[in-house]
């Protein structure tokens, strides 16, 4: 299949190699030439605008950080939805505001093409080995058209309803996750506190009703004082304010959210906004006068 992507940043260009490495026709664009180069090195394709990515294509992927620059990627001067004809299909792959992908949809729809928003769960590991989990909002027969190929990309393929459900359902997930980390961070400081090995709560209780996914990818980086990015606290800043933007034009109430995104905001002032958001449990250390260690 003739394949466009826009946006190879610490997701987009491992997503895009496993297309690559499947036998897709692959064109690629970014505006960090070493991530096109690195892609070309692989056997992509490489434009100079995202209307040539777009050109002849039966789909084009975008992934980019947040709705202005989706919005940026497809409408803008030279963008994709210039080179895009009939019958073609925008997949976004972004985390954005659900309310944004409707009105995406319903300009692309005036051209005659589809769209679908597919936003993603798992981090950098899960996407450099093909198991992210990729949330699909829109047409259903589009969305079974390409379930394949997004498949090439994640182990769980996951319809989930309308324009915007997609990014409605990596929204609660990524409440999910940061209210756990807090949880996590929160339950190790009072360990930790009253003079406990860390690895030796961890072993005890992980298994157990407190036990998580997050619990058992976050805790062993925070006891060994690996912040390295895998997904970046800066991030889930900008996920938590679409969740918040989204949950108040619903009328739904988030105060736990509410909670978690001040403590982001201070783990960002304090310099960490690049660190993974594992590091929510140096927020706990600094009230606390802690280091959550073995």
């Amino acid at each position: 299949m003739k394949i466009g992507f826009v946006g190879l940043g610490i997701m987009g260009k491992p997503m895009a190699k496993n297309l690559v490495k499947a036998g897709h026709d692959v064109t690629v664009f970014d505006f960090k030439k070493e991530a096109v180069d690195e892609l070309v090195s692989v056997g992509a394709k490489s434009a100079d605008s995202g209307k040539a990515v777009a050109e002849g294509k039966e789909v084009v992927f975008t992934m980019v950080p947040n709705s202005p620059n989706v919005e940026a990627a497809l409408f803008n001067e030279n963008g994709i939805a210039e080179g895009l004809s009939e019958g073609e299909t925008v997949i976004d792959m972004s985390s954005i505001n659900p309310l944004a992908s409707q009105g995406f949809a319903k300009r692309l729809a005036e051209q005659k093409v589809g769209f679908l928003d597919a936003p993603v769960s798992g981090g950098e590991p899960k996407a450099i080995d093909g198991s992210i989990a990729i949330m699909v909002g829109g047409d259903k027969d589009l969305f079974e058209k390409f379930e394949d190929i997004l498949g090439i990309m994640g182990g769980t393929v996951t319809y989930v309803g309308k324009v915007g459900a997609g990014n409605t359902t990596k929204l609660a997930n990524q409440v999910i996750v940061a209210l756990n980390i807090a949880a996590v961070s929160e339950g190790f400081a009072l360990a930790q506190k009253a003079g406990l090995d860390p690895e030796m709560v961890f072993n005890a209780i992980h298994t157990g009703l407190a036990g998580s996914t997050v619990m058992d990818a976050k805790i062993p980086m925070i006891i060994n004082r690996n912040f390295a990015p895998g997904f970046r606290v800066n991030l889930h800043i900008k996920d938590l304010q679409n969740a918040l933007d989204t949950s108040h034009a619903l009328n739904v109430s988030l105060p736990l959210t509410s909670e978690v995104m001040e403590i982001l905001q201070s783990v960002k002032v304090h310099g960490d906004g690049d660190s993974d958001h594992s590091a929510i449990a140096k927020f706990y250390e600094n009230i606390n006068n802690i280091e959550i260690k073995k």
